[in-house]
């Protein structure tokens, strides 16, 4: 299995709620530096959060990699969605190759579990960073974390 994780873009500090701010310019920018990462290996399914950012995040990647797929917007990968609960729901897709677009601390405290065992060691997520980790099976602490990219400073 391939798993990939990536952090929404660089979003703006204010909006109504937390669920509503948006990426600005330099955001948009980093996704797409992480689209290119993808570009040519990958070809699954892009799960995101439901919240603006992630969305827009997850939008600009498909798009950018002319994914036919719809986009599955699911509520256990928003900032404070607990990563155990996440993995049991990944569960049923464990054969396949996977794109989740989420936010911080959950994305960084996923891959930890994931590849540690444990999520007192968080992968280090900046925005629109892109991590990848595979495995036959999907379980923590048995994900070999493959690629951690972060988007170059502009």
């Amino acid at each position: 299995m391939k798993l990939w994780l990536l952090r929404h873009g660089q979003a703006e500090s204010h909006a109504r709620s937390d669920a509503e701010r948006e990426l600005t310019e330099h955001g948009r920018g980093e996704v797409r530096q992480a689209a290119e990462r993808l570009r040519g290996g990958f070809q699954g399914s892009i799960f995101a959060s439901p919240y603006v950012r992630a969305q827009q995040t997850a939008a600009l990647v498909r798009d950018a990699l002319g994914l036919p797929d719809e986009l599955r917007s699911v509520p256990w990968l928003t900032p404070d969605s607990d990563p155990r609960e996440s993995l049991l729901r990944l569960e049923r897709f464990a054969d396949g190759e996977i794109l989740l677009v989420s936010h911080q601390p959950f994305i960084g405290a996923l891959g930890g579990l994931l590849v540690h065992g444990h999520r007192q060691q968080p992968l280090p997520m900046q925005t629109a960073s892109l991590a990848l980790l595979e495995a036959d099976e999907l379980a923590a602490g048995l994900m070999s974390l493959s690629l951690l990219v972060h988007p170059a400073s502009r």
